[in-house]
């Protein structure tokens, strides 16, 4: 029988000044399932994070997380949450942007390395292991860009341009499309679901993206 997500966490930074920035796509994700769901979020001092709490389909508690920290201090939160709440790494779902992943493009993967996000880099670390569920949300490559040269650290931390920001909302839609697979634990079907559906051209740009200091990096 399938086991459900009992942890689902948005990676990003905190503040307002990082709120509309490409690194902070995982946690958007996370906010708008919670609004979906009607879930808020509050702040735990405990956890260094942003919480909430529903019912998993089993009826066991499902928790939503955005860490407080900066991006490269994400592990902290959710090593704490772990423990605290006795949850395997297998129960977990990190939603992180994804260089490796144009604009558009959402994927759900398990286990893996960081590829290079410091956010993913230290959630396994803390945890001791990288066996967890991934949604890889993609925000392109500086190298993609027609004619833009950036670094990868400015280009995380700057907001996307708005074809881009059209392109992540689309994927974002189509992430929250599969939440039901998502929320029963029949991850693998959800995967399927995600990876072959078609994408559609979106018709009207979105007015605005939502919302996502401590010591740390930001990258």
């Amino acid at each position: 029988m399938p086991t459900p997500l009992r942890l689902i966490v948005g990676l990003g930074n905190p503040g307002k000044s990082y709120a509309l920035t490409r690194h902070n796509a995982g946690a958007w994700f996370v906010e708008r399932l919670c609004d979906k769901l009607g879930v808020a979020l509050r702040s735990e001092a405990r956890f260094h994070s942003r919480m909430g709490r529903t019912a998993a389909s089993d009826g066991s508690d499902l928790r939503f997380a955005l860490p407080q920290n900066y991006m490269n201090e994400s592990g902290f939160a959710v090593a704490a949450l772990a423990r605290f709440y006795r949850l395997a790494p297998g129960e977990i779902l990190v939603a992180h942007d994804e260089l490796d992943l144009k604009p558009g493009s959402v994927k759900l993967k398990f286990g893996g390395g960081s590829a290079g996000h410091n956010g993913l880099k230290d959630v396994s670390a803390q945890l001791g292991t990288g066996d967890y569920w991934r949604l890889r949300i993609g925000i392109g490559h500086p190298r993609d860009a027609e004619s833009l040269e950036q670094e990868v650290v400015d280009y995380v931390l700057h907001p996307p341009r708005a074809e881009e920001r059209l392109a992540i909302d689309d994927a974002l839609a189509r992430a929250l499309s599969i939440w039901p697979r998502l929320a029963s634990g029949d991850i693998e079907r959800a995967m399927h679901e995600l990876h072959t559906r078609v994408r559609p051209e979106p018709a009207i740009s979105p007015d605005k993206v939502p919302p996502g200091e401590r010591k740390g990096s930001a990258s």
